[in-house]
């Protein structure tokens, strides 16, 4: 008999051999120099599109990160986020190439190495509401995974990819994304604008010094969205613009870390800004922070900690327990860049394991002197218990 989804979840959010300090549930990401069997990201990769948007299953975990920011006709405004993290339970197995998702035999159906978990979330502006659901579970059956070619990461009916119904699009260029539950659900067309911009070195993302504290990082930050948003049944039109972050790694926190914030910015003239503050747990800034500048005809800056600075100008305190920055100043002297972020919601705090808050933002930016406005989305982890 397989280990039980919840069991294997807790025991997954309790690792914490690699941990400076009381276990947290980020404790699973961090580096280590024993990765018991997974593979290390080391060294910048070899990189193939479309293959590389599917399963690295050799690594101990993984994440499809899509969020956005959607109009409807009427003037509503919608914020969403879609996230598949994959989570193995072993290493590959002797039978099968290194990254494959051949498991072990076993004599039952219901076994499994992987796991999935996926967060949805809505931000209804007009309304002042933030939605949160979730869903998980174990690779068997079909019920959840994820395939290359073509592309297409799953748990039961919410999915991000290539439909089945469309199998004769291989060419990645074009996917679905649908989510939802009873309050809110939503199905969008998604055309990527750009190519995958590869974050850091060569795509190595190296969050430490830590051995194995390193990921490899992509991120495709202007894919046009259009489709179907239903709030308690009923059908609105949306329309905007989305982000797709993607990365795996067997640990990426080292072992001083505490947390990061992330920024995703699009740019109404076509550029944009990711930048994620690793945050140590003494509250300072990690040497190893750093992001990636996209300008509007598309040539891409690697960004390190000395070429940013963050002021927060307002925090944000949850009835459930943890106090969030929620307002800040961004400053990119190298490229002329300015900007003040404001949060469209004070509220976007997901009560999800582990908690943390991602939400929709505003942008009032300035670039070499001209203005130029945008929406995002930040992401705040590690503040929450």
């Amino acid at each position: 008999m397989s280990t039980p989804l919840p069991l294997a979840l807790a025991m997954i959010f309790a690792a914490c051999a690699a941990a400076a300090g009381p276990p947290t549930d980020l404790d699973a990401v961090r580096g280590s120099a024993d990765t018991g069997g997974f593979a290390q990201a080391l060294a910048p990769p070899e990189w193939h599109f479309p293959r590389d948007h599917g399963p690295h299953s050799a690594f101990r975990h993984e994440w499809w990160y899509v969020t956005g920011n959607l109009d409807a006709p009427s003037g509503e405004r919608f914020g969403f986020e879609l996230t598949f993290f994959r989570l193995a339970l072993l290493p590959p197995g002797p039978v099968g190439r290194a990254g494959s998702d051949a498991t072990r035999e076993s004599n039952s159906a219901w076994r499994a190495r992987q796991i999935y978990v996926a967060h949805f979330a809505i931000t209804d502006v007009a309304r002042r509401e933030f939605h949160v659901a979730q869903k998980y579970s174990r690779q068997a059956l079909g019920l959840a995974g994820a395939t290359a070619d073509p592309f297409r990461v799953w748990i039961d009916n919410w999915s991000l990819g290539v439909p089945q119904s469309r199998t004769a699009m291989r060419n990645g260029t074009n996917w679905t994304l649908h989510a939802g539950d009873a309050r809110y659900a939503l199905t969008l067309e998604a055309q990527p604008l750009s190519p995958p911009v590869l974050n850091g070195e060569g795509g190595l993302s190296r969050k430490a010094a830590d051995p194995g504290a390193a990921s490899d990082y992509y991120s495709i930050p202007r894919i046009a969205v259009h489709g179907n948003l239903w709030r308690g049944g009923r059908a609105l039109e949306v329309r905007g613009l989305a982000w797709l972050d993607r990365e795996w790694g067997s640990g990426s926190l080292g072992k001083q870390q505490q947390g990061w914030d992330w920024f995703g910015l699009q740019l109404r003239d076509g550029s944009t800004l990711m930048f994620y503050s690793l945050r140590n747990r003494d509250g300072t800034r990690d040497p190893h922070s750093a992001g990636t500048w996209v300008d509007a005809a598309g040539h891409v800056r690697p960004l390190t900690s000395e070429d940013l600075s963050i002021e927060v100008t307002d925090h944000w305190v949850s009835p459930r327990g943890a106090r969030y920055p929620s307002r800040w100043r961004i400053r990119v002297a190298s490229i002329g860049f300015a900007a003040q972020i404001r949060p469209v919601l004070a509220d976007q705090e997901l009560d999800t394991r582990p908690r943390y808050w991602e939400g929709a933002v505003d942008v009032q930016a300035s670039l070499a002197g001209r203005d130029t406005p945008g929406r995002g989305y930040v992401e705040l982890v590690g503040y929450a218990e």
